[in-house]
């Protein structure tokens, strides 16, 4: 183990301990017993966050994934500056401003607090896809072609799987986001954790608060961590970037 490792891992060990007596001091002033008081509603608006997360980011991969394979394509290159531009504007707009913008168009509820957590998660898998498939070596696809391999085949044999580690990382990135920016949802009457958050925010009730927000930041830990995991699965070995491949 080098210096950097040793560093690297005394810094983890002290921040799980910090965490590890930030959740023993919470528990010990009965921060969290509103989610065993009302633990059914605690359960509606965690189902509600979860969904507005889901279906946002399944929308965002929906539009965003195909978007970049089309721009990466040699025939359609020249569109890619003016779709990234696009997407790059609409993350540069604040997140509440987005909210208030939907409301205009979508009135108030879960739909435009979907619509504006898409509108956040196209930017990130889009533009790691197309980082990703721009990265590809043109000598393994020249390889594929010379073994007789079609345009489709190049495609899922050769791009995708040399590019499932920036795309994923792009996911992960999105998916993370809109958990936290989900709670914002509250405003625009769209449900989820936020309603307990920002409950607490506002009559100064640390239960509340605490009830809303550690539940928000274990699922997009565990979130973040199922996508790494999958990240490392899919990945080809030869892909890996050095840290990866150090861990496995």
């Amino acid at each position: 183990m080098n210096k950097n490792q040793l560093i690297n891992r005394i810094v983890k060990i002290v921040l799980y301990a910090l965490v590890l007596l930030f959740f023993v001091w919470t528990a010990a002033n009965g921060y969290y017993n509103k989610i065993f008081t009302d633990s059914e509603t605690f359960f509606v608006l965690f189902g509600e966050h979860l969904l507005l997360v889901a279906v946002s980011s399944i929308l965002a991969v929906i539009v965003a994934l195909p978007l970049a394979v089309f721009v990466t394509r040699p025939k359609y290159r020249k569109f890619e500056w003016i779709t990234s531009n696009i997407a790059n504007l609409a993350q540069t707009v604040p997140s509440l401003a987005v909210l208030a913008l939907m409301i205009g168009i979508l009135g108030i509820g879960f739909t435009p607090a979907v619509f504006a957590l898409f509108i956040y998660s196209v930017l990130p898998i889009f533009r790691n896809a197309v980082a990703g498939f721009n990265s590809i070596d043109t000598d393994m696809k020249d390889a594929g072609k010379g073994m007789g391999m079609t345009s489709s085949q190049i495609f899922w044999r050769i791009e995708v799987p040399n590019s499932s580690y920036a795309i994923i990382a792009g996911l992960r990135t999105a998916i993370v986001l809109n958990v936290g920016t989900a709670a914002l949802a509250y405003y625009i009457g769209g449900g989820g954790l936020g309603v307990w958050i920002f409950t607490g925010i506002n009559l100064f009730d640390n239960s509340f608060l605490l009830s809303g927000a550690v539940p928000v930041t274990l699922m997009a830990i565990g979130i973040d961590s199922l996508l790494a995991w999958l990240g490392r699965a899919v990945t080809p070995k030869g892909s890996k970037p050095p840290a990866m491949q150090a861990v496995d």
